[in-house]
Formats: C-alpha cells, sequence, structure tokens
C-alpha cells in the first residue's frame, strides 16, 4: 500500500522509537508494522510466527497493527510509509535496515546474516538422498515404459514406430502424454501408433481400434482398453462397465488437461492443483506446479497431495518467493538421474513430489528402491522454476522428437 504515509524522513527512527526499541530487551529484534487486513500483511503472519518460535531467546519478532486505533501513533513513530514494513533491530535499538512489502523467511534470514547477526537455526532434518539404486532393475527393456518407466502390461501395451526404433509404453494414457510434448510436426502421428486387443494381447493399430474407458472406484483415475472388434468391447463391458469410445474421442479427452508450466496432459487425481488468481490449473508434478508462478509472472497456490499419504501440503507465493507452506515441515523430493554424459539431471515428471514431513519422503524412497535424487526445500522448487529463462520455459518437458531410449 504505497503512501500510506508521506514522511520524507521515514527512512530513520525517530529518537522516541529507538529509545522504545532499546528498552524492550537485550536482544536483537524485528519489528513488522503491517495490518491484519493486508494481503501482503497476512502472508507475513506464519513466517513472523515461525521465527518467534525457532528463534526464541536468539532474537525477538513484535507485529503491530497500525490500523489499530491504539497503536494508530507508532505508524508515524516509526516513520513507515506503506505497508508492511519490517525493520531489523540491534540490541541497542539502533536501526539497522528496514524493508518495505512481503520479505520471505530465507531473506530474513540472509539479511540478519549480512548484518552480522549468523543465528543459529533450528536443527534442519537429516538429509535424505540416494545416488544408487537400492536394487538392480532387472525388468526386460520391453517390460519397461519408455515414458515413465513404469511396469507394462501386455494387455494395454502401447507401440510407437520410429527412425530409431519402437518405443513401448505402458498405456494409451502415457502416449497421449508423450504426445502432448512432441515439437515436431504432428499430422498423421498417429498411424505409427500400435495398441494391444485387451482381449487377446495382439497388436492393432490404434486409429483403428475400439476403446472401452471408465473412472476406478477408488481413485476416479481413468483406465482405458482397447479392441480390435466393438463385440469383444461390448462383452467386456457388460461385466465391467465403462464407455465404448473411438480413438478421435479419447484423444480429445486425453488432451483436455494440461499442466499450466509445461503444457503436459495429466490427470487432475494425479496432479497439483493450482489457483492462480482464483483461476484453477493443474501441475502435472510438484515442481512443475511451482513453475506456474515463473511462466504467469503471478502469485498462485498450489496444493499438491504428500507422494506416500496424500495428505495435501498447500504452499503459497508471492512475488516469486513462498510465502507460506502448510504444514511448515513439508519437504520436496527432486528425483535425478544421470544422462548419457554422465552429469545428474532431472528423472521427470513421475519422479519427483512433495512430502508433509521428511519423515514421509525417507519412507517412500524406501518402498521405491529404484528411486535416486535428493531431498530439497520447497522454496529451493521454486527458486530452481523462478531462475529459468523465458525460452527455457518455452522448452519445459519437451521431447522434441519421439524416439526410443
Amino acid at each position: 500500500m504505497r503512501g500510506f504515509f508521506t514522511l520524507a524522513t521515514a527512512v530513520l527512527l525517530t529518537a522516541s522509537a529507538i529509545r522504545t526499541a532499546a528498552a524492550a530487551d537485550a536482544l536483537p529484534k524485528l519489528v513488522d508494522l503491517g495490518a491484519k487486513a493486508c494481503i501482503p500483511c497476512k502472508m507475513m503472519a506464519p513466517i513472523l510466527d515461525e521465527l518467534t518460535t525457532e528463534y526464541a531467546g536468539r532474537f525477538d519478532v513484535e507485529f503491530i497493527d497500525v490500523w489499530q486505533k491504539e497503536n494508530a501513533a507508532k505508524a508515524k513513530e516509526y516513520g513507515i510509509k506503506s505497508i508492511p514494513t519490517q525493520i531489523f533491530f540491534a540490541a541497542d535499538g539502533k536501526e539497522l535496515w528496514r524493508h518495505e512489502g512481503f520479505i520471505a523467511k530465507a531473506d530474513i534470514l540472509a539479511k540478519w546474516k549480512e548484518l552480522g547477526y549468523d543465528f543459529a537455526a533450528a536443527a534442519a532434518p537429516a538429509k535424505i538422498e540416494r545416488w544408487t539404486a537400492a536394487k538392480a532393475d532387472a525388468r526386460a527393456k520391453d517390460a519397461v515404459c519408455d515414458f515413465c518407466d513404469g511396469d507394462v502390461d501386455a494387455k494395454t501395451r502401447v507401440v510407437v514406430k520410429t527412425d530409431k526404433g519402437d518405443m513401448t509404453l505402458c498405456s494409451p494414457h502415457c502416449y497421449f502424454i508423450m504426445y502432448s510434448c512432441l515439437t515436431e510436426d504432428k499430422t498423421d502421428f498417429e498411424r505409427r501408433v500400435s495398441v494391444a486387443d485387451f482381449a487377446t494381447g495382439d497388436m492393432v493399430a490404434a486409429t483403428e481400434a475400439v476403446y472401452l474407458t471408465g473412472l476406478d472406484e477408488a481413485t476416479g483415475r481413468r483406465w482405458i482398453r482397447a479392441f480390435a472388434s466393438r463385440d469383444a468391447a461390448v462383452a467386456t463391458r457388460q461385466v465391467s462397465g465403462g464407455s465404448i469410445i473411438a480413438w478421435p474421442a479419447l484423444q480429445r479427452v486425453e488432451l483436455c488437461h494440461r499442466c499450466g508450466f509445461c503444457d503436459r496432459a495429466c490427470y487432475p487425481q494425479d496432479a497439483a492443483e493450482v489457483l492462480i488468481d482464483g483461476v484453477q490449473s493443474w501441475g502435472c508434478c510438484a515442481h512443475c506446479a511451482m513453475g506456474i508462478a515463473a511462466r504467469t509472472g503471478k502469485d498462485i497456490e498450489v496444493r499438491q497431495p504428500d507422494g506416500l499419504t496424500g495428505g495435501l501440503v498447500v504452499v503459497k507465493t508471492l512475488d516469486g518467493k513462498v510465502a507460506s507452506i502448510d504444514p511448515p515441515t513439508a519437504v520436496a523430493w527432486y528425483g535425478k538421474k544421470k544422462n548419457a554424459e554422465g552429469k545428474w539431471v532431472s528423472a521427470g515428471c513421475f519422479h519427483q513430489g512433495f512430502f508433509q514431513t521428511p519423515e514421509n519422503l525417507r519412507t517412500w524412497v524406501y518402498k521405491h528402491p529404484l528411486e535416486t535424487g535428493e531431498m530439497i526445500t520447497i522454496e529451493q522448487s521454486l527458486a530452481d522454476k523462478m531462475a529459468l529463462s523465458p525460452q527455457q520455459i518455452s522448452k519445459a518437458c519437451k521431447i522434441g522428437e519421439c524416439a526410443p531410449k
């Protein structure tokens, strides 16, 4: 709220304010002057609460609501021009630095360190990382999906013909995700694709198959079965239920939900819900969800299920920084793999996630022995995306051409 006060000398404390701060106690102090009804001030509230708890006895934290009548004079006393304003004081009450607007927790601690106060942080959770898979992947190459690395069921197999060989996928859904990532000309691309007849396992041209699709009762996730004949699809429908649709209709349904960061096709049941100015979008993985802030330049709210328990991790951003995390113990998993040059790179969206606690992440890693990567903070997850150039964002998750691994 620019223009809250128009004091030419607002940068410096009045003598009265200095004496007040000095008399309070002998610890360094952070004073946040704002209002409970101000949106950036609301974003500061959980940060101030965390600092109060985590750094008790090392520095003090005080919030002053300058919109309350009893505090009206404080704004003038402290020379406030806009809210929120944070003022850093030495133990003797001397003002060291001030900031207007929202400021992230990490930036507050970095500023204290810059000012000569290297506070011992609360004990960080033990690092969780794995750089060698806990067991060897003994699966045959054609039994592993070339896109998500999942198991390939002979009844739902998809094969894409390429100049470099066949690409094997575990399901029509993985095919459409791959299709949405292509940058090459997609004209008649589906003519390269064949799908397994669910009844026999025989391969049939994707465009000639009949599809039976429905929703899993427990998860709400779509299942897809291909058949060489309509009669076979009808017979199976009598047992399993579902709807019979043709390839064009299946393609429209599969491509109707897209990631707001990389434009990859996704199912809402598998994705993070992202709110952008109240408008709903999706992130195909936890990290892509954070990337929507970089792509749009807007503040977002991410609602990502815990990769182990399904409990929600809710992250809000402000001005490209993390404003709040609920629960505050939440962490991110950055799945990585070695590329052809031996460099560690992202393992892809299927290997990323948020977890409500490091303990949940540790359990998840134990249950997924093939996963490699490391635990990072959610703040780092956002910072990585905010550091991308517009050109890098435009190429995010694009595979360029259809080719087997």
